[in-house]
């Protein structure tokens, strides 16, 4: 089992990224991969979960140790998949998600991809109580000029791995139109919209 991985960022895609570390480049599943687009060419650190079956052996990374922490509760919930408590954690609405879990609220929960009625009170069940408190870290991102249109489809498919349909991405990205944005911000913006 890891920890935490330290490298070089060399690629970022709509559903991973990739880190070099000892001369060998691994895939590392994350929430919002544009999220460390300031970080590439660079030496970060990532904290890890692995996650290993039959037909796959996966890492999935996180910025901080409360992100990864947060991810770990939800996979202990029956009905809830690492891919699934990804999406969950891109929200990056902590204090949100505690207060859902906590007040029995089934309808913010059900929001989330593929979360339905029984697994929102599998949820609360588990965890109402026993979710730690945490707080979203406030990350500022430089805001890159680059072809917008580009941005939006990168963000858009990010969203896509992370479960949301096309039908509702269709109207986000209609929002979004005409905008100037790193793909970050409008993963971000949308899951915000995603939640509401």
């Amino acid at each position: 089992m890891y920890d935490y991985i330290k490298g070089i960022l060399t690629k970022i895609t709509a559903k991973y990224i990739v880190v070099e570390a000892a001369g060998i480049g691994y895939i590392i599943n994350v929430a919002n991969p544009y999220s460390f687009s300031q970080q590439m060419n660079q030496e970060l650190q990532i904290y890890l979960h692995q996650v290993v079956r039959e037909d796959a052996n996966l890492l999935f990374g996180f910025h901080n140790e409360t992100e990864k922490t947060v991810f770990l509760q939800l996979i202990s919930v029956s009905g809830i998949g690492p891919t699934t408590a990804l999406a969950i954690v891109a929200v990056d609405d902590n204090d949100g998600l505690v207060a859902a879990i906590d007040n029995s609220d089934i309808k913010y929960l059900t929001k989330f991809p593929k979360i339905g009625k029984k697994t929102a009170q599998q949820m609360i069940l588990d965890l109402a109580g026993k979710f730690v408190e945490v707080s979203a870290e406030n990350s500022k991102a430089v805001k890159i000029k680059t072809a917008e249109n580009e941005q939006l489809d990168e963000a858009m498919e990010a969203l896509q791995a992370l479960g949301y349909k096309a039908a509702e991405l269709k109207k986000i990205k209609a929002f979004f139109e005409g905008t100037n944005e790193t793909a970050e911000q409008y993963v971000k913006q949308a899951l915000k919209m995603l939640m509401k």
